[in-house]
């Protein structure tokens, strides 16, 4: 049982021990027979002070807390029950109206209790009520037409319970709606803080009073400050408040950029929560750097695409003047045609090499990454090298420590190996041992 139901019945308690107190006082101040006629007064008095002990016993055992609720409640409204009757009793029966203290009891008791066991404390105190009335006719002088007034008085008893049984479930269904909606709100929120925090622009959400609500990760380190909020925004950024009271006055430009404190640039966007910013505004501040370096990014993409396109367009034609020259080679000619045809053909080879280089280059994101063993690899390029490049075997030298299996993309090695040794060729005079390939593993990397 939740603590808002042991609050309430402490409530309850403190009104039935308020209620017992005036009691008392009138039993003791006070003529019983003056106030209701017909009265015991020395009956009157011993059932307060009985009453006030059932009080007290009930707010000892509540502290205690030795019984359920339900059961607590149940035994605390059975004894105002048979209290109060006795009270009426003595007071004079029906004619005392001390029995209408029930309503306020059943009413109190079917709040507390969230609408359980009303109609039963309600049938109860009818029962109670008629029982009292019926010995009165019989050993006293009460009247059988009073049983009217009794009979009133019940259904004024059901009245109260089934109003506050209704009141009651009213109350907890609003209750578990709002419970409903703060967890709602509450995974909003932290949605909203975790898409916040990821954001590459800096957004600050600034309420109607000028203070600042929240503050992503991006904002605090364009705006170098810290991650806090519920500070005031004018105080805080003055050039970022000024440029808020422009967009409040509608002279804010979009186009505009705000200098930040380190020489960064900064493009803002006002985006109100609700028209006219009554419930606040978002702030978005972009880095004109991440911005360029994205557009750089873009340019860059394009420009390589537009360059394989280009590079398989020339490889084409390419094809066909290779294919040329050697069906051209194989027919005899002086020395001169044979020795322009290998220019044609080595040069031709040449270009093709480029065209593969850039069609590489364009596909560098591509990795396939394996495990091998790098020295078995490596000489196995050599051979390739030399055999390709038609160089002598001594002119590349491989000077391989033992490494053992390494992860790399074998193609992506394999091309920064060609390029480098062929550059080296290229420009190096071809002696024995103009060239060195050689591995060395230093901290676990080679």
């Amino acid at each position: 049982m939740s603590a808002d139901f042991w609050r309430s019945l402490g409530y309850f308690n403190f009104y039935r021990l308020g209620l017992v107190g005036i009691i008392v006082f009138i039993a003791l101040a006070f003529d019983v027979n003056t106030l209701f006629g017909e009265a015991n007064g020395r009956l009157f008095l011993l059932v307060g002070l009985f009453y006030a002990g059932i009080v007290w016993l009930s707010i000892y055992s509540l502290r205690l807390r030795s019984l359920e609720f339900s059961w607590q409640l149940t035994v605390q409204v059975c004894g105002d029950i048979v209290a109060l009757m006795l009270l009426a009793h003595a007071g004079g029966g029906i004619q005392s109206s001390v029995g209408l203290l029930l309503m306020v009891t059943l009413a109190v008791a079917g709040i507390v209790s969230r609408g359980k066991m009303t109609l039963f404390y309600a049938a109860l105190a009818s029962i109670a009520a008629l029982l009292e009335h019926s010995y009165s006719v019989l050993y006293g002088s009460a009247q059988v037409a009073h049983y009217v007034q009794v009979g009133l008085l019940c259904l004024a008893y059901f009245a109260v319970a089934g109003l506050a049984h209704k009141l009651a479930r009213y109350a907890l269904e609003s209750q578990r709606l709002a419970q409903r909606r703060a967890r709602d709100l509450i995974g909003m929120a932290e949605a909203n803080r975790l898409v916040m925090r990821d954001m590459q622009d800096g957004v600050l959400v600034v309420d109607e009073h000028g203070v600042i609500m929240q503050m992503n990760p991006c904002a605090a380190r364009l705006l170098h400050s810290a991650e806090a909020s519920s500070y005031r925004f004018a105080t805080s950024f003055p050039r970022l408040y000024e440029q808020y009271r422009l967009w409040q006055t509608g002279e804010f430009s979009a186009s505009a950029t705000l200098q930040l404190d380190g020489g960064l640039q900064a493009k803002l966007r006002f985006v109100a929560v609700e028209r006219g910013a009554a419930q606040g505004v978002v702030i978005f501040v972009e880095d004109m750097q991440h911005i360029k370096a994205e557009a750089q990014q873009i340019k860059l993409a394009a420009l390589g695409r537009l360059t394989a396109n280009l590079a398989h367009e020339v490889r084409n034609p390419l094809s066909v003047i290779s294919y040329a020259t050697e069906l051209m080679q194989e027919e005899q000619g002086d020395a001169r045609q044979d020795r322009l045809l290998h220019l044609i053909q080595e040069n031709t080879h040449r270009i093709n090499q480029i065209i593969q280089d850039v069609m590489q280059l364009n596909r560098r994101d591509r990795v396939q990454t394996e495990i091998f063993d790098l020295v078995s690899r490596l000489q196995v390029f050599v051979d390739e090298f030399n055999q390709v490049e038609r160089i002598a075997p001594d002119v590349l030298v491989l000077q391989a420590q033992q490494t053992g299996m390494v992860a790399f993309d074998p193609g992506h090695l394999r091309q920064v190996l060609w390029n480098l040794c062929r550059n080296g060729l290229r420009y190096g005079r071809r002696l024995p041992g103009s060239l060195v390939l050689a591995t060395e593993l230093e901290h676990g990397r080679v």
